[in-house]
């Protein structure tokens, strides 16, 4: 954290820089995760990947250990000391209902459904206006997609 010193420090540097020409909060690479089916031979594996479908914007498909698959969205996880009390909660896309899974419980994982956040960045928004206004449209408006 930094102290009030350094702040103002830092403030008063970005008061005599242009906006637009700095970049005010570094970005994060997004993974490609769409369709991808992570090993789950560790317990470590299991926890990282299962915080990887945690930020995910789409469905995901869990795989029990007794065959039985849920297709949903995963919203919520409370990690434990170890994979027996540490549990996912999903909202199965054919039930509204939610689902407690144990991480123990868990044989698989695939990301099975469209991420819906996927190219929808403000670098994309920016990118379309600009587009539309040197093709010449005026009252320039992003909508937002539909969702599936």
């Amino acid at each position: 954290m930094a102290t009030e010193t350094q702040e103002s420090a830092k403030l008063t540097q970005l008061a005599h820089e242009n906006p637009d020409e700095i970049e005010v909060a570094a970005g994060r690479e997004r993974e490609q995760l769409e369709g991808w089916i992570p090993a789950l031979a560790s317990d470590g594996e299991i926890r990282e990947a299962l915080e990887k479908a945690f930020d995910y914007r789409g469905d995901i498909t869990i795989t029990r250990k007794d065959d039985t698959q849920i297709v949903g969205y995963l919203f919520d996880r409370r990690q434990g000391s170890s994979l027996v009390d540490s549990f996912v909660r999903i909202i199965p896309s054919n039930a509204s209902t939610k689902v407690n899974i144990a991480y123990s419980d868990i044989a698989a994982l695939t990301f099975s459904g469209r991420d819906t956040a996927a190219g929808k960045t403000f670098e994309a928004w920016v990118k379309k206006y600009w587009e539309k206004k040197a093709a010449g449209e005026l009252n320039i408006q992003i909508e937002p997609e539909k969702l599936d």
